[in-house]
């Protein structure tokens, strides 16, 4: 967690030494030890866990918790204007009936300033309402009256665009297990019909909400890029722009982590691996909680296959494995979001694989299939079972395998050999695994494994991530 010493580093000794004393009195020792070897910035993380007298995935637990009581510290230290907006709104009633006429207009005018500053289309129409009733007598209340249709309608537009973004990534998972034409153009639809609505008004906040999906469809869906549009870097500023402009705005609080993980796949689709980096450790610290709360805007599982890519190009995969024991210790998937359930598993497992916990794996992969059914995305299922297949290969479970070897060939005959020609070579390579004798078996498997993996493919595709080693290709 880089950004845990950074916040530390940043704190006034005022607020260090606040905090301090909270976590003591709140009984809390090795967080306000840990506070304190942090602020100190003496000790190295090795020697922290020594004194700490914790192994790793304790001081990860530690760390995520002294994380979070210092952000709640700072939000609590900050008055959030947004809150107080949301006060004077609940409070209209009251003035609406104790005070004078003109002062009631001169609150409701510099309210209705302030809301439009925030983009608050909500509270706008409270506002709008009780001005118009006020200038019932007036030429004024044609104008409050246009006023409040105006921003009745962009509230609705506003809920709108939120129900159509959480519509597209629920879309997406499906169209990403499937690559149906019609789901592709499902989505590319509600991606113009995006557009669309933001070009309606001259609001941040929509625009905000469809650079989530505008620049998430350009990465993964439309790949070619037009010269008619905005470029993605361009957009990328002004969203931070926005953000730093409303710093108190708990949604844009909230979507930064989006944005990160935009600017990570943006750099990481053009392999501007350097400055991808500037953004892996704050998504990647993230990751649990993007997997958790974050579908509804944006489709964090893909980010697990980056991770792997990233992994595999570093040759550290083995590293996955233990990582994950931290990252996900309290993480609570949802099963009935079956393309990020799946993808989250797949990952999980091969994070096993590459741990040489080939069992493991494989618990992984069999737990999915009696919980959820996969049937619906038939080319989906036959990704897991060919990871699964290679497990038994190794563990040289032959029984199962056999078993398995043919579900996985009796589906490759349903879809059409032509369709999944990777599977039909992943199945040669599993054989020669299991197979007896023949010394020129780790040559003909890796010149194998190179074919299946050169097969270009679009979707899910977790087996694109496999890497053999010659030595599960040993003459037995």
């Amino acid at each position: 967690m880089a950004k845990l010493k950074s916040i530390i580093k940043q704190l006034s000794k005022q607020d260090y030494e606040i905090l301090y004393s909270n976590l003591m009195e709140s009984g809390a020792d090795k967080s306000a030890l840990l506070l304190q070897m942090m602020y100190q910035e003496k000790s190295s993380d090795s020697k922290i866990m020594k004194d700490l007298g914790v192994n790793s995935n304790a001081y990860y637990t530690l760390r995520s918790r002294l994380n979070q009581k210092i952000e709640e510290y700072l939000l609590e230290q900050v008055e959030n204007p947004r809150a107080d907006l949301l006060k004077k709104v609940a409070n209209i009633p009251e003035i609406f009936f104790t005070k004078k006429r003109t002062i009631v207009i001169a609150t409701l005018k510099k309210l209705e300033k302030e809301l439009l500053d925030y983009d608050l289309s909500n509270e706008l129409t409270v506002v709008y309402k009780s001005l118009k009733r006020l200038h019932t007598h007036t030429p004024e209340y044609f104008t409050y009256s246009q006023l409040y249709n105006k921003h009745i309608a962009y509230m609705l537009s506003v809920d709108k665009v939120e129900s159509l973004i959480s519509d597209y990534f629920r879309k997406y998972g499906s169209y990403l297990f499937s690559s149906n034409e019609t789901e592709k153009l499902e989505i590319t639809l509600i991606n113009k019909e995006l557009i669309s609505v933001k070009n309606l008004y001259d609001s941040h906040r929509l625009y905000v909400y469809q650079s989530c999906v505008g620049i998430f469809h350009r990465l993964f869906v439309e790949e070619n890029e037009s010269m008619d549009e905005e470029p993605i870097e361009n957009i990328l500023a002004r969203v931070q722009q926005i953000f730093d402009m409303y710093q108190m705005d708990t949604i844009y609080h909230h979507l930064k982590i989006v944005f990160e993980y935009l600017k990570l796949e943006y750099y990481n689709r053009y392999k501007v691996y350097r400055k991808a980096e500037d953004y892996f450790d704050e998504v990647n610290d993230s990751v649990s909680a993007l997997m958790s709360n974050y579908t509804l805007h944006t489709y964090p599982a893909r980010f697990l296959f980056t991770k792997l890519e990233r992994s595999l190009r570093l040759g550290i995969q083995h590293e996955l494995y233990t990582e994950n024991g931290m990252l996900f210790q309290e993480f609570e998937i949802d099963m009935d979001d079956v393309p990020n359930y799946v993808s989250y598993v797949a990952y999980r497992a091969l994070s096993c694989y590459y741990a040489e916990k080939y069992e493991e794996a494989s618990k992984w992969i069999n737990n999915l299939l009696n919980e959820v059914s996969v049937k619906k995305y038939p080319y989906a299922l036959l990704e897991i079972k060919i990871i699964l297949a290679i497990q038994y290969a190794i563990m040289e479970d032959n029984d199962l395998l056999n078993q398995l070897l043919g579900s996985i060939q009796r589906q490759i005959r349903l879809l059409g050999k032509q369709n999944c020609l990777y599977a039909a070579v992943f199945v040669k390579v599993i054989k020669l695994m299991s197979s007896q004798g023949k010394s020129e078996k780790p040559d003909k498997g890796k010149a194998l494994l190179e074919k299946a993996l050169a097969f270009k493919r679009t979707g899910f595709a977790p087996t694109s991530y496999i890497r053999i080693d010659e030595k599960f290709f040993k003459i037995k």
